[in-house]
């Protein structure tokens, strides 16, 4: 677990966030899509970090594919919690599909991300 703790935290921090009324953020500056694209941050940050955990963990220098895909098995299904939460417990927020595309548009790039600098970085040290 020593090795998630940055997703950990950052999964707290989003589900503190997702929790949070919206008549709450009357007075932050908004614009049509701006849900969505916090969405987005919050999944790319978050499998990144997951990744990064997962990396640590297994010692490997090389991303495996089926490390790939428990990364994105993980995001995804924190991202299924998190709009569950808003549709069952937090029933003052809106639990809506696009939130969940978001969340899997945040994560495929925070996996896109981290598969490009991971690569990068193997040319400069080989």
């Amino acid at each position: 677990m020593k090795h998630y703790i940055w997703a950990a935290l950052w999964a707290v921090v989003v589900l503190v966030l997702c929790s949070i009324p919206s008549e709450n953020t009357a007075s932050v500056p908004k614009f049509p899509g701006i849900d969505k694209l916090v969405h987005t941050g919050f999944f790319f940050v978050f499998t990144v970090l997951v990744y990064y955990g997962a990396i640590r963990k297994s010692g490997t220098s090389k991303p495996s594919f089926i490390l790939s895909c428990k990364v994105v098995l993980i995001s995804f299904l924190f991202a299924l919690f998190t709009e569950y939460l808003q549709w069952k417990i937090f029933t003052y927020r809106s639990a809506e599909v696009w939130d969940l595309f978001a969340d899997a548009v945040g994560t495929g790039m925070g996996v896109f991300a981290y598969l490009l600098f991971h690569r990068s970085y193997e040319k400069v040290d080989g």
